[in-house]
């Protein structure tokens, strides 16, 4: 601050040094009464959603900061105490993930080489390596977190939590182990929640990129085969998507009620590969008489319908599939195979045996894991599995009784609509990475044991605990403890997250004090992994809901609408945008993470087409006032780069207004002690106040409302189209003319408020853009007593009822019409400068207005020589062109001597003509048959012929106005 303010804006130079600034003086730790609680004011509480381990954030992250932080610096500015919590998620299946492809890139090594102790070790590096990466592009970012409570969901802390949850949960019953049906990966050997799986519409036969596989797998064909009746020539005809499968088959389903199969009731079929007899079975609920044959292959161990209709009949559950995605012994000749080529293969043996009727193409979804890509195998595993109904009752009537808060509205539908059909939750996964299952295997020796169910299984806390429960269950039997290889699902963790970053299960002075919190903000498309089941958690475990308000982001995609994705090459590091990035370095990044060469190629070619010239340089405020003007209710946000470049002009702009401010005021210059109206202010100063307070009122009820779209606009608007563009403007001829500088009252008012302006706009501003307002503020004289050291501990502006003049309101509205008027007639008659200018009125008041401001409208204007007023009935100059403002007022240009009519003329015909040629070129192009269907949307806009029609009605319209005024001067 002690060098002088630089002549332009440079990003770079102003967010280099406040941020480490700030966090040394403690300026982003909560601030308590004298007692030692909270403030009087309120408090304000936001456990940040802890990103992932795995690499670095997105823009997506850059999103959330946006929006979290902006509530906190405007929460503490309201001088309430305020508590941004930050924290890193361990990210068990991605973590694991990432680290094992490293490993095998670098060193051709699995994890079972290394063993699971030396990989966790593996783990750990890459976690301190890229959790410091993290955290400084939140920082970056201008978070203003309280670093010093930073948590990681693998500290001992939270891992406590998880422990005694776990435990807490299954001695409740809630936690059970059970064999049923789950999500498989094979790619990753771990089991899916259903959140975790991503369904992929096909509308017909579709070769797919499958994991594991040299060639592409066909889906979207239903295979029709036959099943050999026992003891019968007849054939009962079945249909599959999944071929393969049959070879778990373990009964016929057909309809009670239909009448082709009524003499097939009570008998079997005969495998074909292994001469197993496969029941027929009757079902209703399975079967549609309408559909197909009518006669449904049954996979209970690898179907979720089928598994439904092995429980109502008993059916044998044969599972076929290692955990490899390899076919097991229990598919005969088929066994060592992978599945998809099995799928093959069984469909040729099918052919062999004349069983194989045909395929057709067939509509249908394949199931995806979301972290690999790989298709879904349903795998019957025995499972920890959490009861989820009860508490997704109570997650539902917090929303009801008015506890919870869910914004948008859209989001709160979907809440019900998904927590009213809520299943049970697997947590468990069978991966190294993560919190390890606290629950052992009671192995009593020489006894033949099921590991399936609960019976044999205690939790603990610890082995010692574990043991006590054991020897209650089987007490003067001799046994052995196992711990569960398996972790629990991520996700399980993360549930605990907004009551154990404070310490639960103990009774910590962090929970007493922020706990519950107070807003949970994340992406709709975490509702429910995430956002439930903190909800359903928290009120189970502390009986409080863990947050009032959950409000729901939008989804980030690109200029052109789509999903963000590395393999595109449209993810953007939210530090790029910062600080600007060339097309080679936005190439080079992509040899960081996993993509394979082709997806780098193609990665390439996206960044070219979006990035061809790489990423300007736009600063953090920019990026961040940019997100938040594009965020609204909707659930999308398309984001344009260069909207984001658009603001680093805005933040040029704030500091040229302030620097000029500070050369008009000098270096002498002493604030007044308030900011109170004295009573000698002009019109522009009491507009421009008005229009001060009415930003205050609406940036203050958009915040309230989470509206940053409408916040970011008054502000904004307020800078911009009030601030600069007419106060400032105004102001400038202070010192330029010794007629109005002689008047020291006058000028000393109209300093006083471009001050309070100035102070007050920067503050309004803060949450936004935190580095350069912090910057300008800092720069600005104080007012006597003012001795805050940081805009982020001022007061935030709220409203201040003497500013509010609806008749100066009024009052200079009708003065600036008149100035656009003005302008808009020298524009059109192409004065370029020393322009006379006459309004002609219809009252005395108006005449007294409008004289007062003479020297603001020709200071407004620019180009204007002389304003004079003058009342209808008076003679009017001649050769002036009109522009009408109201039927009581009307502008005047004298036009005569100022302009050559025919050149003028001439320039606009030659115009006229060129235009009206493209039009008719446009128009024989757009005549070509199935122009609709045969040229792309983009070139259909880009041939939008009523831009040119447009511009040939203002050409036509320019030229009458000047035929006109040469016919006035004919006479």
């Amino acid at each position: 601050m002690s060098k002088p303010m630089a002549s332009s804006y440079n990003p770079k130079a102003v967010e280099s040094a406040w941020y480490s600034w700030w966090e040394k003086q403690g300026f982003f730790k909560p601030e308590f009464a004298a007692d030692g609680k909270p403030k009087p004011n309120g408090l304000f509480v936001v456990p940040a959603p802890p990103p992932n381990v795995t690499g670095s954030l997105h823009i997506g992250h850059a999103l959330t900061v946006t929006i979290q932080d902006t509530l906190i610096r405007w929460n503490r500015m309201l001088g309430k105490t305020v508590l941004f919590n930050p924290g890193i998620d361990h990210a068990g299946i991605s973590t694991q993930s990432v680290v094992e492809k490293r490993l095998w890139t670098e060193n051709q090594q699995t994890r079972h080489d290394l063993g699971r102790e030396k990989f966790i070790e593996e783990v750990w590096k890459w976690k301190n390596l890229y959790g410091d990466r993290i955290q400084n592009q939140l920082k970056r970012l201008g978070g203003s977190y309280d670093w010093d409570r930073s948590v990681f969901t693998m500290d001992q802390k939270l891992s406590n939590a998880v422990m005694e949850t776990f435990c807490r949960l299954q001695e409740e019953g809630i936690i059970y182990r059970a064999t049923r049906l789950i999500n498989w990966c094979v790619r990753l050997n771990t089991a899916l929640s259903n959140l975790e799986v991503e369904n992929k519409e096909l509308t017909g036969r579709t070769l797919v990129t499958v994991p594991g596989y040299d060639e592409k797998v066909e889906f979207g064909v239903l295979t029709s085969f036959g099943y050999p009746i026992e003891n019968s020539d007849e054939k009962i005809i079945v249909a599959t998507t999944r071929p393969e499968t049959m070879l778990g088959d373990t009964a016929v389903a057909i309809h009670p009620q239909d009448e082709r199969y009524k003499h097939l009731h009570g008998k079997f079929v005969i495998h074909p590969f292994n001469d197993r007899r496969i029941p027929i079975v009757l079902d209703d609920i399975a079967v549609d008489m309408s559909f197909g044959t009518g006669a449904v292959k049954i996979t209970p161990a690898h179907d979720f319908n089928d598994y439904e209709v092995g429980k109502r009949h008993n059916l044998e559950f044969i599972n076929i599939f290692n955990d490899d995605g390899t076919l097991n012994e229990n598919a005969g000749k088929f066994q060592g195979m992978k599945r998809f080529n099995a799928r093959k293969s069984v469909v040729d043996a099918l052919k062999e045996k004349g069983l194989f009727i045909g395929t057709q193409e067939n509509p249908m979804t394949i199931p995806l894991c979301a972290k690999s890509g790989d298709v879904i195998e349903p795998i019957l595993k025995p499972q920890w599995w959490v009861s989820c109904t009860d508490m997704a009752n109570e997650a539902m009537k917090a929303v009801t009784d008015g506890k919870l808060r869910i914004y948008p509205k859209t989001s709160e539908k979907d809440w019900f609509r998904w927590l009213g059909s809520i299943q049970d939750w697997c947590i468990s996964r069978q991966l190294w990475w993560g919190h390890r299952v606290p629950a052992y295997f009671i192995k009593i020796a020489n006894k033949t044991q099921d590991s399936s169910d609960g019976t044999y299984w205690v939790s603990g806390r610890n082995m010692d605990e574990a043991n006590e429960k054991a020897k209650k269950r089987f007490p003067n039997i001799e046994f052995t403890l196992e711990q569960d290889p398996d972790v629990l699902d991520t996700w399980f963790s993360s549930g605990l997250w907004p009551f154990s970053i404070f310490g639960w299960p103990e009774m910590t002075d962090d929970l007493t004090n922020f706990y519950p919190t107070s807003l949970l903000e994340t992406g709709w498309d975490i509702l429910f992994f995430w956002v439930a089941r903190m909800v359903m958690l928290g009120i189970k475990l502390t009986g409080q809901v863990p947050f009032s308000e959950v409000f729901c982001h939008a989804m980030i995609r690109d200029a052109h609408g789509r999903k963000m994705s590395k393999s595109l090459g449209n993810v953007i590091d939210p530090v790029d945008v910062i600080q600007g990035i060339s097309l080679e370095s936005l190439h080079a990044k992509l040899y960081e993470g996993n993509l394979d060469k082709r997806e780098i190629e193609k990665a390439k070619i996206g960044q070219k087409a979006d990035y061809p010239n790489g990423i300007p340089e736009c600063g953090t405020d920019a990026l961040r006032f940019a997100l938040g003007a594009y965020t609204s209710t909707g659930r999308d946000i398309n984001l344009d780069i260069l909207r984001v470049e658009g603001y680093r002009k805005f933040c040029n702009k704030l500091w040229n207004a302030t620097r000029f401010a500070l050369i008009k005021l000098g270096a002498d210059f002493k604030p007044r002690p308030d900011a109170n109206i004295t009573g000698k202010e002009s019109l522009a100063e009491l507009w421009t106040l008005h229009k001060l307070n009415q930003a205050i009122i609406d940036t203050n009820k958009a915040l309230h409302e989470r509206n940053f779209m409408n916040a970011t606009t008054s502000v904004y608007s307020f800078w911009l189209y009030v601030l600069c563009d007419i106060y400032i403007e105004l102001i400038k001829p202070l010192t330029a003319d010794n007629s109005i500088s002689s008047n020291a009252e006058c000028k000393r008012s109209a300093e006083d408020t471009l001050y309070t302006c100035l102070e007050t706009g920067l503050k309004l501003l803060h949450p936004f853009m935190p580095f350069v307002t912090e910057e300008l503020y800092q720069r600005l004289p104080r007012r006597p007593g003012d001795d805050n050291p940081t805009i982020i501990r001022a007061k935030y502006p709220l409203e201040i009822p003497e500013y509010h003049n609806p008749h100066a309101e009024e009052q200079f509205d009708l003065v600036f019409s008149v100035v656009k008027a003005a302008r808009s007639l020298i524009v059109e008659y192409n004065i370029q400068s020393n322009a006379s200018l006459f309004i002609q009125v219809a009252s005395d008041s108006l005449v007294t207005l409008f004289t007062s401001q003479e020297q603001s409208i020709v200071t407004l204007i620019k180009g204007a020589k002389s304003v004079h007023v003058f009342q209808h009935g008076e003679s009017i100059p001649a050769g002036c062109a009109s522009s009408t403002v109201t039927d009581e007022i009307n502008v005047l240009l004298l036009v005569k001597g100022s302009v050559n009519i025919d050149a003028e003329v001439a320039k606009f015909q030659n115009k006229l003509d060129k235009t009206t040629q493209a039009l008719t070129v446009l128009q024989k192009k757009i005549q070509i048959p199935d122009y609709e269907s045969k040229v792309p949307i983009d070139v259909r806009d880009a041939n939008d012929a009523k831009a040119y029609q447009a511009e040939i009605e203002a050409l036509n319209h320019s030229i009458q106005n000047f035929l006109k005024l040469k016919g006035w001067f004919r006479h």
